[in-house]
């Protein structure tokens, strides 16, 4: 059991946010992990408050203390406000958006033995937020990518590969057609490929990795991606191992790190006790491995192994009733050490 205090931020969110991340916090301190959680508020309720969904004493609180955990955070369709998580990774610089996609053992999932990292640049592309209406019935939407954002997640896509000990980094790409913006990002990721000649590279257009994805997912370690195709595709590889409900994720900056469920705020259920906390019970847990606290992480994450391997403790999404304070509770139970 680690001595030491943490400072940590807690954006509890929208919808079933405060319940998940409540959920987190409990089993965080059943693994014997002391912090200090300094809560904040940022979401559709502070919209109407503040009239932004994001307020700059929540990213001073994280710039200060250096990490967050964040539960979901629901933003409008095809209107009302900028997505708070967006000007969350752009505000802060969170240049990579990590989640690991791992089968569960006991999980009843479509296939076995997966375990790759999505790598994905989390600042610019089309979710660059560049619109216009350029005539009655014509919207533009612009597609950046820059040499030094392509460097900069290709790097870490390759760092992250060299320190878990992976051997194959795959560039995600549409370069066939978009031939100078992914051309651009193919090519700063060769350039980068080149400092790493223990780890094999290889490129698949986006569409081909799709399929593969579903017909063999085994075969990938780290997919490195844009903003866009990397959004897209943690959500299809999330489909492989058990759904939204299980997956971690992580958006990590050269100054600070958020850490997050990578699922919706699910309105329709918040307040009944039945959501599944266990995605942002392991962002938890890769927050902790962030602070340095290994130990309590490994806990947390057998922890929930152990749980799901029960089925009388699962939530409905995984075909169980239980509810969240059931598996918060199970998993605590199981993360003490």
């Amino acid at each position: 059991m680690s001595s030491r205090e943490h400072e940590v931020v807690l954006i509890p969110g929208d919808g079933i946010g405060p319940e998940v991340t409540e959920a987190a916090v409990q089993v965080v301190e059943a693994a014997g992990v002391k912090i200090a959680w300094e809560r904040v508020e940022a979401g559709a309720d502070v919209f109407q408050k503040y009239g932004t969904p994001l307020p700059d004493p929540v990213l001073n609180a994280v710039r200060t203390a250096g990490s967050a955990l964040k539960g979901p955070i629901g933003t409008p369709v095809g209107g009302g406000f900028k997505s708070a998580n967006v000007l969350l990774r752009q505000s802060l610089d969170l240049y990579a958006c990590v989640r690991p996609v791992r089968t569960i053992p006991g999980l009843p999932v479509p296939f076995a033995g997966v375990d790759l990292v999505i790598v994905r640049e989390n600042t610019e592309g089309l979710y660059s937020g560049l619109e216009h209406r350029v005539a009655p019935g014509v919207v533009e939407s612009l597609k950046v990518v820059t040499e030094r954002a392509s460097l900069r997640i290709a790097r870490y896509a390759f760092e992250l590969a060299r320190r878990e000990g992976r051997k194959r980094v795959s560039a995600v790409h549409k370069a066939n057609i978009m031939k100078l913006s992914d051309g651009l990002f193919l090519e700063c990721a060769q350039r980068v490929a080149r400092d790493f000649p223990e780890i094999d590279y290889d490129e698949i257009i986006i569409d081909n990795c799709a399929m593969q994805l579903v017909t063999r997912p085994q075969q990938f370690q780290v997919l490195l991606l844009d903003n866009l195709y990397g959004d897209i595709l943690s959500d299809l590889c999330a489909g492989l191992v058990g759904g939204l409900g299980v997956v971690p994720g992580s958006n990590v900056g050269a100054d600070c790190a958020v850490f997050e469920a990578v699922h919706g705020s699910a309105p329709d259920i918040a307040g009944q006790g039945v959501a599944n906390p266990i995605a942002v019970i392991l962002s938890a847990a890769q927050l902790l491995r962030h602070l340095g606290e290994d130990d309590a992480a490994r806990r947390i994450e057998a922890g929930v192994h152990a749980t799901l391997a029960e089925p009388a403790l699962r939530t409905a999404d995984l075909g169980g009733s239980a509810g969240t304070a059931d598996i918060a509770r199970a998993i605590a139970e199981r993360a003490c050490p």
